[in-house]
């Protein structure tokens, strides 16, 4: 036991100096585990899969491993470099990469690939942690990100569910029944983003008007949708995608 032991301290402490061999094998290692990140959302088909992680990964260890050696050499000319610097220029610049991943739908009322582009950006963090050669950390933090991206979603969707909410659009049959309407869609579907519109059907008197109203737990959407068209003065209410 104690001869396995030393030859794995041996293997980690080879691991941690900088060599060509150690260089390649980070870099291998930072792909891994991108890839590894970038499975999950590659299932889910998101936007930034399994390529764009690893490549996320690789890019920011090697960025990581040129701090390193090009500090490594100014330090035998005298000159104190920070070896950091490169690294904080990737997680700064990942974070655009992250932005393109985002989407804003229909009335600025639901945002997409937050999480997506969160996870770029601890990618780009495990990739330099390996090219720093902080294994350890790098890859326990693969195994958190992997949680978060599955075992907490499921906790996260249940918690949505109390707070979940639809884009809708209703049709009135007067303009005289809006002001009230508006009351009616704050106080009994707790309505937010109310607005009035063209409306639809093109019908002489007829108004439109777009809403977010809340879904209840116990509910759905088109329950909902169902509740709003027995009110008074609407026509017909259907969901905005």
């Amino acid at each position: 036991m104690d001869a396995i032991l030393t030859f794995l301290q041996e293997i980690a402490d080879y691991l941690h100096e900088v060599n060509s061999i150690t260089v390649m094998i980070r870099i291998l290692l930072a792909a891994i585990a991108g890839g590894l990140v970038g499975i999950e959302r590659e299932i889910h088909g998101r936007a930034a899969g399994l390529r764009t992680h690893m490549l996320v990964a690789l890019g920011a260890a090697l960025s990581a491993l040129i701090g390193v050696c090009l500090s490594a050499e100014m330090a035998k000319m005298g000159v104190i470099s920070d070896v950091q610097r490169t690294g904080a220029q990737v997680m700064s610049g990942v974070g655009f990469l992250g932005a393109g991943t985002i989407l804003v739908k229909k009335g600025n009322s639901h945002i997409s690939g937050l999480t997506t582009a969160a996870g770029l950006w601890a990618t780009a963090a495990i990739g330099l942690a390996v090219g720093y050669g902080l294994y350890l950390a790098a890859f326990c933090s693969v195994l958190l990100v992997i949680l978060a991206f599955t075992l907490v979603s499921h906790l996260e969707f249940r918690l949505m569910r109390k707070r979940q909410r639809v884009f809708v659009y209703l049709e009135l049959d007067s303009i005289e029944a809006v002001k009230d309407m508006i009351l009616v869609l704050r106080e009994q579907f707790s309505g937010k983003e109310i607005q009035v519109t063209a409306s639809r059907s093109g019908a002489q008197n007829h108004v439109g008007m777009e809403a977010l109203i809340r879904v209840p737990s116990s509910g759905t959407a088109l329950e909902q949708i169902d509740e709003l068209q027995k009110v008074a003065h609407v026509v017909f209410a259907l969901p905005v995608s």
